[in-house]
């Protein structure tokens, strides 16, 4: 219902603070897809933080955030 509420004003950048968190693996990667599919259909920009390591090959690019600084 997030998701929807988030896209209804059509933004050109959705940003997502852990998305996944509460959700099981299974769920937190349809959602994932889900994200993906809009960024692809819709020209959606999305930044998403998260902590899980098992999402990352789903990112175009990944950012980590060490200490307080951005490193590739």
């Amino acid at each position: 219902m997030a998701i929807a509420r988030a896209l209804a004003s059509r933004p050109s950048l959705l940003l997502a603070d852990e998305p996944t968190g509460q959700l099981d693996r299974q769920t937190g990667r349809q959602i994932m897809r889900l994200l993906q599919a809009v960024v692809e259909l819709e020209g959606v920009t999305a930044l998403v933080a998260t902590h899980d390591p098992a999402l990352l090959d789903l990112a175009d690019s990944v950012l980590h955030l060490v200490d307080g600084k951005i490193t590739a």
